[in-house]
């Protein structure tokens, strides 16, 4: 047996957030998962589609079961999700998708989606957490969507504290937080901030858990 192994040289790390998985009754997947203690993160019901999305006890990324079609432009992102293999998140959509294309993958455009307006090219305008998107499928028509997730909702976060998997994640956390923190200085009178990394170190804790940011 040859174990092949691959050395990682990517400039945006793209982490694994969601498995689909398709199952003909989604209530009696709810029941179900839901005795095993997993938390319900979302459950999404139109006229001819329902989705739940569940995230088991300490794990890292979630599973949506769905049935169904969803027509209409309200309902395209639900579709979408279930048309994929899953859903794989990174911290700034533009540079992730720019990296696949020069590794020679057919990625879609930044994509978001406007009310009626449906599918929108480029990303979200106020650059929102879970609101831009791309796509890309493997030589065997498996696809990804690719989501641009800088804040976690409100309970997707178990921990108390915020935890980063690479340095290249903990830099742009930092940035972020450069920039909101510059914009709490000119609030304050434009006074440097002596105890900025207490502020720092809030605002980072409060954005990995989807929480009120600090001002």
């Amino acid at each position: 047996m040859t174990i092949a192994t691959t050395r990682s040289n990517t400039a945006v790390d793209i982490k694994l957030e969601v498995v689909v998985i398709p199952v003909s009754d989604v209530d009696r997947a709810k029941l179900f998962y839901a005795g095993l203690g997993w938390r319900l993160d979302a459950d999404l019901i139109g006229d001819e589609f329902h989705i739940i999305q569940f995230t088991p006890p300490g794990s890292q990324c979630s599973v949506v079961f769905g049935s169904g079609v969803a027509p209409g432009p309200y309902a395209r992102i639900e579709l979408d999700i279930l048309e994929t293999a899953g859903e794989l998140v990174v911290s700034d959509i533009e540079a992730a998708r720019a990296e696949l294309a020069d590794r020679g993958v057919d990625v879609s455009e930044v994509y978001h989606y406007a009310g009626d307006k449906g599918r929108v090219s480029g990303p979200d305008p106020e650059r929102r957490s879970y609101a831009s998107w791309a796509s890309f499928s493997d030589p065997a028509g498996n696809k990804w969507l690719l989501q641009e997730v800088t804040a976690r909702a409100p309970g997707r976060v178990d921990a108390g504290g915020a935890t980063f998997v690479s340095s290249a994640e903990l830099a742009a956390a930092l940035r972020r937080a450069s920039v909101a923190h510059g914009e709490h200085e000119q609030r304050t009178g434009g006074q440097r901030d002596e105890n900025w990394p207490d502020w720092y170190a809030a605002y980072l804790v409060a954005e990995h858990a989807g929480q009120p940011l600090p001002q």
